[in-house]
C-alpha cells in the first residue's frame, strides 16, 4: 500500500499532465479503453460529508494592504462535485488576480502539449518496452491490456510519461475528468477579465520528471502497472479528504508516503520553498490575489504554510 500511495502521490503531483495527457493521448489516436464494472467515481462526494470547516481548505495571509489566499486543488475530479461556494467563492470574487502553478489558458494548453511531447519522446531507435526486463515487461503488458490499450501504445515515450498515462487512464474511465478539475473551474469562475499569473513554467514542471534517473522512471512505471487496479480507490480517498477539508489526513495519504527523498524534494519541498519565497516577495505589493496549487503542497511537513511561518508570516485558516 505504501508503494501505491507513493505512485498516486507522484501522479497527483504531475500537475500539468493531468490537464494535457488526455489530449496528448487523443493525438496519438489511442483506442477507447474497455468499459469498467467498478463503482462510478461520482460516489466520492457522497462518501465525504463536509465538516464544520465548510469544504476544501482555504488559508489567508494578510497585512495592511495585501491579502493572499492559498487554496489547495485537485487537478482532476468526478463531474458534479459541488465545492465552489462559501468562502472559496467569496475569496476568488474579491481577488484581482488568479495565480496557478502554470498558465492554463486555451492558447497555453496547446503550447503545453507541444512541450510535453518534446520532453517525453524517446530517442529514435529506442522503445519503452525494450528498456524493461522480462518481468517488468510482463507487468506492464498486463496493465496495458487491463485498461484496453495495445501494449505498444507508449513505446515511443519515456517511462515517466507512460507511467502517468497508465495511472490516469483508469481514472478517466471511472469518471475523473481534468475538465472538472479545480483549476479549470476556477479559470471559468474568474472570467476573462481577471488578471492571471503563474508560479512555474511548463518546461520546469516537465523537467521534474524528465530529469529523473532512468532507473527511477522504470520503477515508477512498474509500480504503477502493478497497482493499476487500485488507482481509483486511492484517489477516491484523497478526494474525500480534500472535500472534507482535512489537510492533515490528506497529507498522510499523499506526502507521508513519498519515501523516495529525491522525488519528495523535486515534487514537493524544493517547489514549496520557491513558492514561499515568491509569496514573501509578493506581500510587498498591495492588492488581493488568489493562489491555487496542488493540495499536497499545502499540507504536511515542509508545506508552503510552514515555510511561510518560518519567514515570520501568520497564516489563518479561512475555511
Amino acid at each position: 500500500m505504501t508503494n501505491l500511495k507513493s505512485r498516486i502521490a507522484c501522479t497527483a503531483s504531475a500537475l500539468a499532465m493531468l490537464f494535457t495527457l488526455p489530449a496528448c493521448a487523443q493525438t496519438q489516436q489511442l483506442p477507447t479503453p474497455v468499459e469498467s464494472t467498478r463503482v462510478a467515481a461520482e460516489t466520492v462526494e457522497m462518501a465525504a460529508p463536509e465538516k464544520a470547516t465548510g469544504g476544501p481548505a482555504l488559508w489567508q495571509l494578510a497585512d495592511e494592504d495585501t491579502t493572499i489566499y492559498l487554496f489547495g486543488t485537485v487537478h482532476a475530479l468526478p463531474k458534479d462535485v459541488d465545492w465552489y461556494k462559501g468562502d472559496v467563492a467569496d475569496a476568488l470574487g474579491s481577488s484581482e488576480k488568479l495565480i496557478t502553478e502554470i498558465m492554463m489558458t486555451p492558447g497555453a494548453e496547446a503550447q503545453t502539449q507541444q512541450i510535453v511531447m518534446s520532453k517525453a519522446l524517446l530517442p529514435a531507435g529506442t522503445t519503452l518496452r525494450s528498456m524493461l526486463d522480462d518481468k517488468q515487461k510482463a507487468s506492464y503488458d498486463e496493465a496495458m491490456t487491463k485498461i484496453g490499450l495495445p501494449v505498444q501504445a507508449f513505446d515511443q515515450f519515456e517511462p515517466w510519461f507512460a507511467a502517468i498515462n497508465l495511472a490516469m487512464m483508469p481514472l478517466l474511465k471511472e469518471g475523473y475528468d481534468p475538465n472538472a478539475g479545480v483549476e479549470k473551474i476556477l479559470e471559468g469562475k474568474a472570467g476573462p477579465d481577471m488578471a492571471r499569473g503563474e508560479l512555474e513554467t511548463v518546461e520546469f514542471q516537465m523537467s521534474v520528471f524528465d530529469e529523473l534517473p532512468v532507473e527511477s522512471q522504470i520503477k515508477f512505471l512498474v509500480e504503477t502497472a502493478e497497482n493499476v487496479d487500485n488507482m481509483k480507490s486511492m484517489l477516491d480517498a484523497m478526494v474525500a479528504e480534500w472535500i472534507e477539508g482535512d489537510a492533515d489526513a490528506l497529507a498522510a495519504l499523499m506526502n507521508d508516503s513519498m519515501t523516495d527523498p529525491v522525488i519528495a524534494d523535486r515534487l514537493l519541498y524544493a517547489r514549496n520553498s520557491n513558492w514561499a519565497e515568491w509569496i514573501d516577495n509578493r506581500m510587498d505589493q498591495p492588492g488581493t490575489i488568489f493562489i491555487a496549487v496542488g493540495a499536497g503542497h499545502l499540507a504536511g511537513d515542509k508545506s508552503v504554510q510552514e515555510m511561510l511561518t518560518t519567514r515570520g508570516f501568520t497564516i489563518t485558516r479561512v475555511q
